[in-house]
């Protein structure tokens, strides 16, 4: 008999607590010799309504939202590392900011088998950045997010593609997209005067001779979602009853059979002191470190689930005049079996208070979840419910596999030629090298397929809604707001469709509960609002 996983999770426990273990399993022997106790338990179990695991964005969003509908309800959120947002909400780190389909290309991929421009996974992006933004803006109002300055600014977000292929593919995109009023403003030109004029770095240089054509939307924005995230942890540690524990980390997570509800097993990374946590619910919003959680916690809706991680990296510009001269986000089409956190872009970001410029990212391969993490962290992942739709997804997605090859053994020389596809006149001397984050795509098991790579972003749920993880990469961060929702719906559905919430989520959301991808008018009227709030009408870009 082969002990299961509950078993060997026990045995870990019991052997933190006991210099030496001789038991019997099922007619085997398992024996422990342990020599040093570096880790021991030596606090008595905390206890809290809500455990939220990692202080990125995701956590930060569904913490202060919490605290929105239920003043009272008590939070301890778990950090390993010694900030918030370190990992993937941290602004070097993140592959885009402000997500709202107006220029990614992989949000609008063209049928192969009649040509037609699939334009649902864009509107939804769309509408659901529009919920963030007003979000975002009642917290403003509410002074929540008075230390974080701009951390939303206007910027025009660009597609930009040539040759003719691309330009018919980026008309016929732009047709459609004019379907729906959350695209409207959007301008196209195959006119290179035009282009050079709306980003004139991307023209400089190029072969006149080219099919080029754009879009651009000046209703794009940059955030920072590093600032965003810290601000929002600041104020929630200010509010009675949230506690926030930097530099710790989660080893187990089980159900606890006396309490009800989960523990975590947590050590403090400064003392090595490990002790027990319980709470009646538990969010994993750990980012690339979500999946060994799930899988621990054993809940059968884990089983199938796996992860392949992605490294990125940056060409960052140190030139300030060039810098100056770039004011937009421009997203080109991304290379053939390429991850969508992969679609090329030449990035003005906001950081610190300072314009930046990006090109990137270049992807590679890690066997790390995190930016922060373990090389191990690939292969503990790999169990015996998820090994076969790991190989089925590896064996469908043999493009990636090479594109992810390709990229590892470039050259400088090679970084600096994608770079001028973007920036003709580039030179290598201007740029210097800038590790992103790490990101995991989820690999889940399929009937038909037997495994599939999924680009996006899962919440994953127990039966019960008492314990949850987010898995997944792009668009991420810009509908962490929807995504919480949706959450929160699985969740808590009695508390969801109470009087009492509803109420507060419309104070939240002002438009919650209705379509802004169906009504123009109130799409309009919620545009305005954020705007005037954010500050997104009147602030001019400067350095």
């Amino acid at each position: 008999m082969i002990p299961g996983p509950s078993i060997w999770r026990d045995l870990r426990l019991f052997r933190e607590q006991q210099p030496s273990v001789f038991g019997l399993y099922g007619g085997g022997v398992v024996t422990f010799q342990i020599t040093s106790m570096a880790k021991r338990k030596d606090a008595p179990v905390q206890s809290s309504d809500v455990i939220l695991i990692g202080a990125g964005i995701m956590s930060a969003t569904l913490g202060v939202m919490l605290k929105e509908l239920n003043p009272d309800i008590t939070i301890q959120i778990f950090e390993r590392l010694d900030q918030a947002a370190a990992e993937s909400s941290d602004a070097w780190n993140n592959a885009g900011t402000g997500h709202s389909a107006f220029c990614e290309l992989n949000y609008t991929p063209e049928r192969e088998s009649d040509g037609v421009i699939e334009t649902s996974k864009a509107v939804k992006i769309a509408e659901s950045f529009e919920q963030s933004k007003q979000f975002w803006a009642h917290l403003v109002e509410q002074g929540f997010l008075k230390d974080a300055p701009n951390f939303i600014r206007p910027i025009p977000h660009m597609s930009f593609v040539w040759g003719d292929d691309n330009v018919t593919y980026l008309r016929k995109r732009y047709e459609a997209l004019q379907q729906s009023h959350l695209f409207r403003g959007m301008q196209y030109t195959e006119d290179p005067a035009k282009i050079a004029e709306w980003t004139p770095l991307v023209m400089d240089g190029r072969d006149p001779s080219q099919p080029v054509a754009a879009t651009r939307m000046d209703l794009g924005t940059d955030v920072n979602f590093g600032a965003l995230t810290r601000a929002m942890f600041r104020r929630l540690e200010e509010m009675p009853g949230v506690t926030m524990h930097f530099a710790h980390d989660v080893h187990e997570i089980w159900r606890s059979k006396t309490l009800g509800g989960w523990k975590i097993q947590v050590e403090n990374v400064t003392t090595n002191s490990v002790y027990d946590v319980h709470a009646k619910f538990v969010f994993i919003g750990a980012g690339g470190g979500s999946l060994r959680l799930l899988e621990k916690s054993a809940i059968p809706e884990s089983r199938g689930y796996g992860g392949f991680p992605v490294s990125g990296q940056w060409l960052r510009c140190t030139n300030r005049d060039i810098i100056e001269r770039h004011q937009a986000k421009v997203y080109g089409k991304a290379s053939v079996g390429a991850p969508p956190m992969s679609v090329p872009h030449l990035d003005t970001r906001m950081i610190d208070g300072r314009r930046e410029l990006l090109f990137g990212p270049y992807a590679g391969f890690s066997t790390k979840f995190l930016k922060n993490g373990s090389y191990s962290d690939l292969p503990k992942s790999i169990q015996m419910s998820n090994l076969a739709p790991m190989l089925m997804a590896g064996m469908h997605n043999l493009a990636l596999t090479k594109y992810l090859i390709q990229q590892v053994m470039q050259s400088p020389e090679d970084k600096l030629a994608a770079l001028r596809e973007y920036f003709p006149e580039a030179q290598l001397n201007d740029w210097e090298l800038e590790i992103a984050g790490q990101r995991v795509q989820v690999i889940k098991k399929d009937d038909e397929e037997g495994g599939v790579l999924e680009f996006g972003t899962e919440v994953v749920s127990a039966a019960d809604g008492s314990i949850a993880a987010l898995l997944g990469a792009s668009p991420g961060a810009s509908t962490a707001v929807s995504i919480m929702i949706d959450l929160l719906n699985k969740c808590f559905p009695e508390q969801m469709q109470s009087a009492d919430w509803q109420a507060k989520f419309r104070v939240m959301i002002p438009s919650f509960g209705q379509s802004l991808a169906k009504d123009a008018a109130l799409t309009q009227q919620m545009r305005e609002h954020t705007s005037q709030v954010l500050g997104l009408n009147q602030y001019e870009y400067t350095a």
